[in-house]
């Protein structure tokens, strides 16, 4: 990347203000139920450390309505990192005033100061320069880790590189580095795999990878719309009636540049959208008037598995199915062992895809598990992210 990373800067005896990523899961008491973008981050970490830097962390959690609410505090964040570390991590009670400019004063090399919920003040989101001025009167440089937040144009991201020397860390590098193959000059075959419940969530991300691929296939709820626009009776299934003619363009547009489009064969259709529900398997053309499909049938997995031999490059975002429910999760399943097994370079972004992957216990066999849900989308668009292009360029 042609930005420049914490390896061009020096940050011995200086405050580096790191922003990263912990909207982390959480369950009723506190404790984290899934710390990976705590854990992507550690690298970053342990070089500045390393380096001889005071490190001040700061992070959103959560939709906290524009105030302190306890619930999303990042304390128990704090207290979960210091025992990745293996030091202590300080706590600051505010991100911004007395509480934080104290607390960063009084910061020495080596020590780590984490600051309260940045959502906590609307400022943040509303990217205002003045909160963006005293989050940068804290430290002496800025890094951005946080790819997940990359395409928001807020103060901690983009706004407060106004007042500091902005570098990337090596999560959002390691981002950059492997989502730019995708969206720059990809290897070929060039696979891309969308799944998830709707079409609207990813008609920028079809349209510029068909302007790239070797082969496009779809899955999960968004595959019924394109059934629906090759004229098959959908029965109950998930379908946008208002992008079935968007859905048809998309395959002309595929047809056009050669792209191979591969739509499911079969489904596994159940009567009520429910774990227990009575399910079988049916062609894609055959779903009965009162089913629905929830999940790609075993001879689309197959074709979909088949497909991705050969391939130099694959980029997956989005299930296959509703693969929370055992019933309708082997299609996911299938495409995940693939994908893990084809010895391409593979990228996996958006929450349920790694959570599928994470759930059979592949993930050390993907060469890049992405962060970013909404980032990711917006980088595989060919969107510019605001939190990128803020950063000093080398």
């Amino acid at each position: 990347m042609n930005k420049k990373t914490i390896r061009d800067i020096d940050p011995a005896g200086k405050k580096v203000l790191v922003r990263v990523d912990y909207n982390v899961p959480m369950d009723g008491a506190g404790k984290i139920t899934d710390d990976t973008r705590v854990r992507a981050t550690l690298p970053t970490l342990r070089h500045l450390l390393d380096k001889g830097a005071a490190i001040i962390l700061a992070s959103h959690l959560g939709r906290p309505k524009g105030g302190p609410a306890p619930e999303f505090s990042l304390a128990p964040v704090a207290e979960h990192l210091s025992a990745l570390l293996g030091r202590e991590v300080l706590f600051a009670a505010d991100c911004v005033g007395p509480a934080a400019e104290a607390a960063a004063k009084a910061l020495k090399p080596g020590q780590v100061l984490m600051l309260e919920n940045l959502r906590f003040h609307k400022e943040e989101e509303k990217n205002d320069p003045e909160f963006a001025r005293q989050l940068a009167s804290l430290a002496d440089t800025y890094v951005n880790d946080a790819f997940g937040v990359s395409h928001r144009a807020h103060a901690s991201v983009e706004g407060i590189t106004k007042y500091l020397p902005a570098a990337a860390g090596f999560l959002l590098e390691k981002e950059i580095d492997f989502l730019g193959r995708a969206v720059g000059q990809p290897p070929h075959p060039y696979v891309a795999i969308i799944g998830g419940a709707k079409v609207s969530d990813k008609i920028g991300v079809i349209a510029n990878l068909l302007t790239k691929v070797d082969t496009l296939i779809i899955g999960g709820g968004m595959a019924n719309t394109f059934l629906a626009a090759k004229g098959y009776a959908t029965g109950k299934s998930l379908v946008e009636a208002d992008k079935i003619g968007l859905a048809a363009s998309l395959i002309k547009d595929a047809a056009a540049r050669k792209v191979n489009l591969l739509l499911p064969a079969d489904v596994v259709v159940a009567d009520r959208f429910a774990a227990d529900a009575v399910h079988m398997v049916v062609a894609a053309d055959a779903i009965p008037a009162d089913c629905m499909a929830l999940d790609i049938g075993p001879a689309s997995g197959a074709a979909f598995a088949a497909a991705l031999t050969g391939a130099k490059l694959i980029v997956w975002n989005g299930p296959m199915g509703v693969f929370e429910m055992d019933a309708f999760a082997k299609g996911t399943f299938a495409v995940a062992a693939a994908v893990a097994a084809s010895g391409a370079v593979s990228v996996i972004g958006g929450g349920d895809s790694v959570a599928a992957i994470e759930k059979v216990g592949l993930q050390d066999k993907i060469s890049h598990i992405s962060t970013g849900g909404g980032a990711s989308l917006e980088f595989l668009e060919g969107k510019v992210l605001p939190g990128v292009a803020a950063l000093a360029d080398k």
